[in-house]
């Protein structure tokens, strides 16, 4: 019911930029705390940054300094601006969002979305 556009994904070297974008569109009444994840070849899923509705933010240690997550209520959408980027960083980069939906029956209930993923990519 909900779907997860996310773009901004590619190539770059060694110290390059990139800004990650993920819309959250569909039945949603409010989206409570949103996240960045990313898996590598062989990996598990990784938490990278997180942040609340409010704007509290949370990082990865190995991504600290220099990556920033923001978030846009009004556009139900999420960022990560990721600078200094190292080769480490390559991965398929994951958007996360916990909605708040109305059931059926006038309920609301809350449930983790995932977009399909972005490739990001760092040369040396």
């Amino acid at each position: 019911q909900v779907q997860l556009v996310e773009s901004g994904g590619g190539s770059v070297q060694d110290g390059g930029s990139l800004r990650l974008s993920c819309a959250a569109s569909g039945s949603i009444l409010r989206i409570n705390a949103m996240g960045w994840y990313r898996q590598a070849p062989g990996n598990q899923r990784e938490l990278v940054a997180h942040i609340s509705r409010g704007g509290s933010t949370n990082y990865a240690d190995s991504v600290k300094g220099r990556f920033t997550i923001s978030r846009d209520n009004a556009k139900n959408t999420v960022y990560l601006q990721m600078n200094s980027l190292k080769p480490e960083d390559t991965a398929v980069y994951y958007c996360n969002a916990n909605v708040n939906s109305r059931s059926y029956i006038g309920s609301v209930y809350a449930y983790d979305y995932w977009g399909q993923g972005t490739q990001v990519t760092v040369s040396s």
